[in-house]
């Protein structure tokens, strides 16, 4: 395969993404108005609950099964390394351009977080539809490519929510600390001082301790064997809170997104052969099923890239983040994590942790190269001013 036919299979779904997501930006403007503010909102919500999911489920539904399994183990291993590694780039970029505070926890989550959406799910089919694509036979490929693409999506969407927004969520809680922390020393100093020195007279413990003596007095009172068994239950529930307290802090609502429910609900139907011979094939009994979800999955692709142009509208009129961190961002993002990628893919094939499947360890390599995207920061934006700004005008425009 010839220099000029390779650059015109990856040129062409380039070409794709960059005119539908110029159609979005154009949508977006003020004079046009038809992906406002609002409908970006509406249409967001649809596509995170309605479409994306039917996607998902679908490819993968139709495209896995157990024997597949043996090979898509290393896609979930693969996504988790891309993030960690762009976490450890984020930490070094953080250090290099002293980021403010309040956008150190944006900056790990746009170099750890590629765009696992809707970028695999266009390139790489569109990639097996050429004729001359290197992969193979164009229907083989293309069926494989959307289920890798898919399952790339659910993956990701699990990461997101659970290791991205979780980073997230310390810095900001470490920031809004901070930020406390200086509103409360200001106004102690602009209190009164007689006030102060009143507030230090107060006993820290009750005056009347007798409760305190009266519980030792009885546990002194009560037998050794009795004793040791108190303390063991007690030792049990220190652990069973400690446990608890480390659940409550997981969102299992936000780990668990629509998109990544979907694609255990494909997975669990492609590897399962009876319910597989009831809802998918052409003759199959329910396929009216299978065929309907169909049709609800088919505009993800478009409706989240027009998404993607027309919210690029916002970083076009106004950003007051400094430069040297935009292009540190770009900078891991596509150059480090795409060499660093192909070292690690290359190492797993020669590992024998991936197969030879040129396409599967293609899509691999593109998952360190994709550009920053969050669903953090796409599904709600008062989400963030809620993460990162405390009293800041201009702190929700730079998050956007």
């Amino acid at each position: 395969m010839g220099f000029l036919d390779l650059l015109l299979v990856a040129l062409i779904p380039v070409i794709k993404v960059l005119f539908i997501t110029g159609v979005g930006l154009f949508l977006a403007l003020d004079r046009v108005n038809l992906l406002g503010p609002d409908a970006r909102n509406h249409l967001n919500k649809i596509v995170f609950y309605v479409f994306g999911p039917a996607l998902v489920a679908t490819n993968l539904a139709q495209t896995t099964t157990y024997e597949s399994l043996v090979t898509l183990w290393f896609m979930p291993v693969n996504i988790l390394l891309t993030f960690m590694i762009g976490s450890a780039l984020a930490w070094l970029l953080i250090k290099i351009t002293r980021t403010p505070k309040h956008l150190q926890g944006m900056v790990i989550g746009c170099c750890s977080a590629g765009n696992l959406g809707n970028l695999p799910l266009i390139i790489v089919p569109s990639v097996c539809e050429e004729s001359n694509n290197p992969f193979g036979e164009s229907s083989t490929c293309f069926s494989n490519a959307q289920a890798y693409a898919s399952l790339s999506m659910a993956t990701g969407a699990i990461f997101i929510w659970s290791y991205v927004y979780g980073i997230m969520r310390s810095y900001a809680n470490n920031y809004k600390e901070a930020g406390l922390t200086i509103n409360i020393n200001s106004s102690q100093k602009n209190s009164n001082s007689e006030s102060d020195l009143e507030t230090c007279r107060e006993p820290l413990l009750p005056s009347k301790d007798w409760v305190a003596a009266s519980d030792e007095y009885s546990v002194q009172q009560q037998p050794h064997g009795n004793f040791e068994t108190q303390e063991k239950s007690s030792a049990l529930r220190k652990r069973f809170q400690c446990i608890t307290m480390t659940m409550k802090k997981i969102n299992l609502k936000e780990v668990f997104a629509p998109s990544a429910i979907a694609g255990m609900v494909g997975f669990f139907i492609g590897t399962v052969s009876p319910i597989r011979q009831i809802l998918i094939g052409a003759d199959a009994p329910l396929r009216v099923i299978e065929n309907s979800i169909n049709l609800l999955g088919d505009p993800t692709v478009a409706c989240m890239t027009l998404l993607v142009g027309a919210n690029l509208l916002k970083g076009l009129t106004r950003s007051d983040i400094r430069p040297s961190i935009i292009i540190g961002i770009i900078a891991v993002r596509n150059v480090f994590m795409p060499l660093l990628g192909i070292g690690v893919v290359k190492a797993a094939q020669h590992l024998g942790l991936v197969g030879t499947d040129a396409l599967f360890q293609f899509v691999l390599m593109l998952q360190y190269a994709l550009p920053p995207a969050m669903a953090v920061g796409m599904y709600d934006n008062h989400m963030l001013h809620q993460l990162f700004c405390l009293n800041h005008q201009k702190c929700l425009q730079n998050l956007t």
